[in-house]
């Protein structure tokens, strides 16, 4: 599901993935619904495609927003409440153990949870990619045997 909601640098919010074409991608705002081009110049991160440091290895953004959601009931944070550093801290340690402190920012964690609200908000509950959405081994190509 993460793979077609998109963060693009400059623009507040989060945007669903709706089509694409040669050098742009059409894009709906979660937050308005309102549907506008983003061209090939602008950086744009897939939210999929997006990792926690951590003291072992990196774990994808789903898991986090899994574990926050199991926090918090599937409910928005208040972020006004998750402000000072060690209160950023105590959140991040409550959703993901081993998050490494040295290399995860504040504006990282209030970013995270900037979004965990904002696809809360547009209803968006399910933050691992179901099984049907992974191809399955069936559907690749079978190799030509000469």
């Amino acid at each position: 599901m993460l793979k077609k909601i998109l963060s693009i640098s400059g623009r507040p919010g989060l945007y669903k993935l709706v089509s694409y074409g040669k050098n742009m991608l059409l894009v709906e705002g979660l937050a308005d619904n309102r549907r506008f081009p983003v061209h090939s110049r602008e950086r744009v991160m897939s939210l999929g495609d997006i990792s926690i440091f951590t003291t072992t290895e990196d774990t994808p953004l789903s898991t986090v927003f899994e574990n926050i959601g199991k926090k918090y009931d599937n409910k928005a944070i208040d972020a006004k409440a998750i402000a000072t550093p060690d209160q950023l801290h105590e959140f991040m340690n409550g959703v993901l153990e081993n998050w490494d402190a040295e290399r995860v920012h504040n504006s990282d964690i209030k970013k995270i949870i900037s979004w965990y609200n904002i696809l809360v908000g547009a209803g968006i509950t399910e933050f691992t990619p179901k099984e049907e959405d992974a191809p399955a081994e069936e559907d690749a190509p079978e190799e030509k045997k000469d």
